[in-house]
């Protein structure tokens, strides 16, 4: 028991820079105090003491913000930086090593009993605000961006964001994992220049209809002026705003 709570206290200062003593740690850290409670109801659970078990979760819940089902697993080490509104289901896993950040769910999408909650590998981070739904496996090491809503697996070692969540390609992770050692952290499991690669896409598709538009247009005028008969020749840009269509994606 005091290992896991000296482990518990060590990861802190590993992962936040915030922190100042231990005696802080342990006092004023709701994550460090949802894991702490919820090892008493897992093990409540356990022993098959279903309504103590859920009480003890639900006043653990009233004191920090965190809600963790009593059937819940997880591992060691794990680390819930600030947690407000985390919740994790009850036949979600936790891997060791895990980082969650504020307003994280780890919820199902079906009402049958069974596996029906994700299960995150080992050394995962999970950006603030995101959503993992359904009994999905995120693999050891993957990042899920903030705000992100995951409904498929992701593969370990990847960075996940969007809506739905995205599987960034190589070389974008590449240059996310280059910002984050700049920083000394990747914080909340971003970085600036990790957008969502779908608007990336639709942004490169936006710039290529505009290039093709003006070509269409240079032959339009080149073919009236040779006295073929074209119909309307109003300029391209006149009918496709591409500043706008830009604006709304983004």
């Amino acid at each position: 028991m005091f290992k896991h709570l000296r482990e518990d206290i060590a990861v802190v200062f590993e992962r936040d820079p915030a922190a100042r003593s231990r005696w802080e740690v342990l006092t004023t850290y709701p994550g460090v105090h949802a894991v702490l409670f919820h090892r008493l109801t897992h093990r409540l659970w356990g022993w098959k003491l279903f309504w103590l078990a859920r009480f003890t979760s639900h006043f653990a819940r009233w004191i920090t913000g965190i809600e963790i089902h009593p059937g819940a697993k997880i591992g060691r080490r794990v680390f819930i930086d600030h947690g407000m509104g985390v919740v994790i289901g009850e036949t979600a896993e936790l891997g060791d090593d895990v980082t969650l950040y504020h307003g994280v769910t780890l919820g199902g999408t079906s009402w049958k009993k069974g596996k029906r909650h994700p299960t995150l590998g080992k050394g995962v981070v999970i950006g603030a605000g995101a959503k993992v739904l359904g009994p999905l496996f995120v693999g050891d090491g993957a990042k899920i961006g903030s705000n992100a809503v995951v409904v498929k697996d992701v593969p370990a070692g990847a960075t996940a964001v969007g809506i739905p969540a995205r599987i960034l390609d190589g070389a974008q992770a590449e240059k996310r994992e280059s910002q984050a050692k700049k920083m000394g952290f990747s914080a909340y499991a971003i970085s600036e220049d990790m957008n969502d690669p779908m608007v990336k896409a639709v942004h490169s598709l936006l710039d290529h209809t505009v290039v093709t538009d003006h070509r269409i247009q240079q032959i339009l005028e080149h073919l009236s002026r040779l006295g073929v008969e074209v119909g309307d020749v109003e300029k391209a840009s006149d009918k496709f705003d591409v500043n706008y269509l830009n604006k709304i994606v983004d």
